[in-house]
């Protein structure tokens, strides 16, 4: 297709970008295109020189502990969270014996003992000499919390009919009673 035809058949602004010619005019004659509406121009080079970026002040140290702290009672608390989900799914799994609902007791037994033996690991990257005595607090409750995990682990081998918490249970070290008296009858 030839320039001729081009500008009898395609619009202008076709005609506009294929030709060389027009692109390089525009180019040398520096003519100012104006920006579409909403849009904002972007900073030379020489205009970002200027003005340097800003310079983050560093964080004193009661600023760090109180983010510490934060950060200590996000993870305490992190077991209280999940008490709600892990209810639900000990409900849903039933009380019968099933490799399922069993694999769910083990998780939920599993993960709060793996937390309490490892609270020292868990809290040591947020403990400094100063916010020594406000992290007993938070340990407490990050115990607590996993406590209540426990607990729910608990309830749930109860209702399985795995705890024994009945008289039958014990019935191997229950001693026979002696009677006061006995009644015999005899037919005559």
């Amino acid at each position: 297709m030839t320039t001729t035809q081009l500008t009898t058949s395609a619009p202008q602004w076709l005609h506009d970008m294929t030709s060389p010619s027009t692109a390089v005019i525009q180019q040398k004659s520096k003519t100012p295109i104006l920006d579409p509406p909403g849009f904002t121009a972007l900073q030379t080079k020489q205009q970002k020189s200027k003005t340097p970026a800003p310079v983050r002040k560093q964080p004193t140290p009661e600023e760090m502990d109180t983010l510490k702290l934060k950060k200590a009672w996000e993870l305490a608390l992190g077991p209280a969270k999940q008490l709600p989900m892990n209810a639900i799914g000990m409900y849903m799994t039933g009380n019968s014996l099933q490799i399922f609902s069993i694999m769910m007791v083990f998780m939920l037994f599993k993960g709060p003992i793996g937390a309490m033996f490892s609270i020292q690991q868990t809290f040591s990257r947020l403990e400094t000499e100063t916010n020594r005595g406000q992290m007993l607090l938070v340990k407490a409750a990050f115990v607590g919390c996993n406590l209540l995990a426990l607990a729910l682990g608990i309830w749930k081998v109860n209702g399985m009919g795995l705890l024994p918490t009945t008289r039958s249970d014990w019935l191997a070290w229950e001693t026979a009673r002696d009677p006061l008296e006995r009644a015999y009858f005899v037919p005559s």
